[in-house]
C-alpha cells in the first residue's frame, strides 16, 4: 500500500486503457477515480494520456490500435530486457503479438498471448519507469488471469517470469485460486475460468483498482454509465466488485485487508 519507488522486474508495473472512445474513457475515470488525466502533447503519442492521482502516474488512457478492437485494459510486466523476454515467451509456448518497439524516449514494449489466450505486455523503462503509486485508493490494487486453461498458463508464468503458486481452494464446486507469488510477495492472482462464461470470450487478464468503501465506488461508477458484472461481494482477503465502463472495457474495484495478503 505504498508509492511504487522502484522498478520491479517481473511484476506488474503499468496499466492502460485501449479505449474506442479515449476522449469519453479520460472524463469516466477522471470523475470516478478523481484522476487527472493529460494527454501528451507530441503528436507521435499517437492522443496517449497519462493519468495522474495527486501528481503520480497511475495509468495510462489511449485509442484502441485496432478499429475493430473491444475497449480492454492492459497489465504491464517489468523487463529489463525486452527482446530477451520476447524469445522466451516463444520457448515457453507463448506468442510475440507485436515485438518490442520504442515508445518515444519512455522506453520499450512488446504484447504478448500466453498459451491459454490471455493478452499481456512488457515494460522496458528509459525515462517513464511505470506507476509511481500502486495500492492505495484509486490506484493499480491487483491483477487477475481468468484462463481457459489454467494449468498450462501457471507453467507459463513459471518459465517466463519465474512466478511461483499459492495454491488457495475456493470452496465447494469454485475450483481454486492461485496466488502469483514473486519471491515472498504476492503480486497477482489466477483462476480457471467459469464454465458459465459464454465460449466466445477468451483468456483474459483483470485490473483492479483500489477503493475505501467498495459498495460506494461501484455505485459511482454505475451512475456515471458503467454496468454492473458482479455485485460487491466479500472474499477471504477483503470485499470486491467487476463492472465494464461506458466503453465496455472491463475492471474491478477492490478493498484489503494488507494483514491478510
Amino acid at each position: 500500500m505504498a508509492d511504487a519507488k522502484t522498478f520491479v522486474v517481473n511484476a506488474p508495473v503499468w496499466v492502460d486503457l485501449s479505449s474506442t472512445d479515449p476522449k469519453a474513457s479520460r472524463d469516466y475515470y477522471s470523475k470516478l477515480f478523481g484522476w487527472k488525466v493529460e494527454v501528451e502533447p507530441d503528436p507521435k503519442a499517437g492522443g496517449y494520456a497519462l493519468a495522474k492521482q495527486d501528481g503520480k502516474d497511475v495509468a495510462g488512457i489511449g485509442g484502441t490500435q485496432d478499429p475493430n478492437g473491444p475497449s480492454a485494459w492492459m497489465i504491464y510486466i517489468g523487463t529489463k530486457d525486452a527482446d530477451a523476454l520476447a524469445k522466451k515467451v516463444e520457448a515457453a509456448g507463448g506468442k510475440v503479438i507485436a515485438p518490442p518497439f520504442a515508445v518515444l524516449k519512455s522506453g520499450r514494449m512488446a504484447v504478448f498471448q500466453d498459451p491459454s489466450g490471455a493478452f499481456i505486455s512488457a515494460w522496458e523503462p528509459n525515462e517513464m519507469h511505470g506507476m509511481e503509486v500502486i495500492r492505495r485508493p484509486n490506484t493499480y490494487g491487483w491483477a487477475e488471469l481468468n484462463a481457459r486453461g489454467i494449468e498450462k498458463a501457471k507453467q507459463f508464468y513459471n518459465k517466463v517470469f519465474g512466478w511461483a503458486e499459492k495454491v488457495i481452494p475456493m470452496g465447494e464446486g469454485q475450483g481454486d485460486y492461485t496466488e502469483f507469488k514473486l519471491g515472498d510477495e504476492s503480486i497477482a492472482g489466477g483462476m480457471e475460468m467459469n464454465s458459465m462464461v459464454p465460449k466466445e470470450v477468451p483468456s483474459y487478464w483483470m485490473v483492479y483498482f483500489g477503493a475505501v468503501d467498495v459498495d460506494k465506488a461501484h455505485k459511482k461508477a454505475v451512475d456515471l454509465g458503467g454496468q454492473e458484472m458482479l455485485p460487491p461481494a466479500d472474499f477471504p482477503g477483503g470485499r470486491f466488485s467487476i463492472l465494464t465502463d461506458p466503453q465496455g472495457a472491463a475492471f474491478g474495484i477492490l478493498s484489503t485487508d494488507p494483514n491478510q495478503r
